[in-house]
Parts: C-alpha cells; structure tokens; sequence
C-alpha cells in the first residue's frame, strides 16, 4: 500500500476511535467491529501503467503450444498499454535458456515463461526473479517456488480424474464393463498424474475394470499406432480414454479402419477437431477433458496486474495469488456450444 494511503487510513482511523469513545460513554452498546477491507485496485479492461511481459515458450510443434502462443498474443493485443515482447520458442533448453536471458537483459516488467523443461530452466527463472523481474511460470513448473511469483497451469491429476468420472457414470449400469486407456509420454509427470486421476476415479465404480493401457507420444502418427495395437489386442471393451486430441486424430481413424464402435470414447485437451466430432455425435468420441490452452491468456492478465502493482477482481487480497490451477471441464453434446469457441486447431 503507498504511505499516502497508508497516512490517510491512520488518520481516518483515529477519526473514527474518537467519534467510537464519545459513543460509548453514553451508549452501553457493544462496538461493532468492521471486517478488514483492501483498497487497493483490482486490474480491470480500462487502460494502465504501460507494461512490458516478456514471453517465452517452447517451439509450438504441437497444436496446444501453438494455441499457448495465440492465446497469449492475442490476449496481450486486448490491451493498448501492454507490450508483448515474445520469442521464437524452443524444445532446446539452451537456446531457450537464451532467449529468456534476453529478455532480462532487456529489462522487460514482467517474464511469462512455459519452460521446454521446468527443472532446466529453473536457474534462469530465479536469475530474473533476482534481478527484480517477476515471473509467471506457465504449467509445466519450475523446480523452486524461488523461480517464479505465480504458477499457473492445468490440473493433470483432475484431468485424470474427471475423465474416468465421466466414464464410471456411463458404464455404472453395465455389469463388468471394460475400460482401456491412451495414454501420452510414460516418462512425463504430467502422463503419471492423468493415469493415476483415472485409476482413482475408477476405484469408484466396482463393475469397472481397467484392462489395457498404452502410451503414445502426442503425436496423430503414434495415436493411430498404439490404438491399433489395442484395438488388436482388445476384441471388445465398453470405453476408452485418450490422453490428448492431437494424438487421438490418430486413434479415430484407427478404429475407423478396423471398423469398431461398440465403445465410447473420452478425448483430453480441447482441440477443435474433437470438438466438431463431438458436436456431430457421429463417432465414438462422445466428450473431451480440457486442458485449457486460455492459461496463457490468463497469465497475460496476471503479467499485466503483476506490473501496475494490481490485485485481482473478485478478490479481496492485495496481491495476486502464488499459483492457480485451472479446471478440467468434461465437454459433452450437451454443454459444447459454450466451450466451442475455445477448441484449438
């Protein structure tokens, strides 16, 4: 709080003490405390303190990092006085390394950084936060709570666990009902924590049973690869859940080709793609689990009140939160025209 502000609540407060003894030498009512208030000001849509938000991601070689960026951009474009200084993005933690190192040097207000590698770029995310540059660390998060002022990011875990609810609920009447599973990269956290989501959302449900589960890459080619292989090796199940849209383009035409659909199907992430299909209720894919690209909107929003010194609107605090986990909402033919808009190509 500034000491102007700071002056002026004392001053205003001995006011009050002094009207409040006056009261109570003639009243032997009880004082009725006030609940402590913030005056400082919520960030808003009405323009501020010009801001300059460094961003820096990993190359968009896949179509969530590439609607990471556009979100980001055009997010920034929303406000006159931001400046959005962003790099080219890369999956070599040197060269990103770099660019981050570039970006302090240019003394910018504010670093939003989606690390190739949280763990690596831990050492330049604390170098900025030394220099006095605050830094919003996007999803895939930094080894210290030192490296960054605020964490925004997915929740893997209750993408996880949302999916096999969705699941469960379906399959509930269904005695011994058959679940496999397409997963993403078995040695990414973010793979571990989606399975486990889903296996103790399972728990839930005794007819359920998990019978077959393969990793994939994120990619449409190894989608359509694994699930082939599933798909050979399961001859009958009652649902599957897909880990990621881009890889599940793959898993469709997959089962497209080996001609089944006595199974529905959950997709995770929020492509357009999976989107459409879920629209047109015309496959087996009958819902998706987001993992909202928007958070690098979000973190433009909190890069912006980080550096006009701004809380948040609706909440009371004086300062933005140290970390904020999106929710992943199951998107279904019944709820996708609100979510639609928000689908990635």
């Amino acid at each position: 709080m500034p000491e102007t502000s700071r002056r002026g609540l004392l001053f205003g407060t001995a006011a009050v003490s002094a009207g409040a003894l006056l009261t109570a030498c003639t009243s032997n009512e009880p004082k009725k405390s006030q609940p402590a208030q913030s005056n400082q000001p919520a960030a808003d849509d009405k323009p501020g303190k010009p801001v300059t938000i460094g961003f820096a991601g990993p190359q968009a070689d896949h179509g969530w990092l590439n609607a990471i960026n556009e979100n980001a951009k055009s997010r920034a474009e929303k406000y006159s006085e931001v400046t959005l200084e962003i790099t080219e993005g890369s999956n070599d933690t040197a060269a990103q390394i770099g660019q981050v190192k570039t970006l302090i040097n240019k003394k910018v207000d504010v670093l939003v950084i989606l690390p190739a590698d949280g763990k690596a770029l831990t050492q330049v995310g604390l170098e900025a936060m030394k220099a006095g540059i605050p830094v919003i660390n996007l999803d895939r998060i930094f080894a210290s709570p030192q490296a960054y002022r605020c964490w925004v990011g997915g929740d893997n875990y209750g993408m996880g666990l949302n999916a096999g609810t969705y699941i469960g609920e379906q399959l509930k009447d269904k005695p011994n009902a058959k679940v496999v599973e397409l997963a993403g990269i078995d040695n990414l956290e973010l793979t571990k924590q989606r399975s486990q989501g889903f296996a103790d959302a399972l728990k839930n449900y005794s007819n359920v049973k998990l019978v077959a589960r393969q990793a994939a890459d994120f990619t449409v080619e190894s989608g359509q690869a694994k699930m082939a292989q599933l798909l050979q090796a399961q001859k009958k199940f009652d649902a599957l859940w897909n880990h990621d849209d881009d890889q599940g383009v793959g898993a469709l035409r997959a089962i497209q080709q080996a001609g089944r659909d006595e199974f529905l199907m959950v997709g995770g992430a929020g492509a357009k793609s999976a989107m459409d299909a879920i629209k047109a209720d015309n496959s087996v894919l009958k819902a998706t689990v987001l993992y909202p690209p928007t958070m690098a909107a979000s973190a433009i929003d909190l890069a912006r009140a980080l550096g006009q010194g701004k809380g948040i609107g609706g909440l009371s605090e004086l300062e933005i939160p140290t970390s904020l986990t999106l929710y992943s909402a199951v998107v279904t033919k019944d709820n996708i025209d609100q979510y639609l808009p928000t689908g990635f190509s």
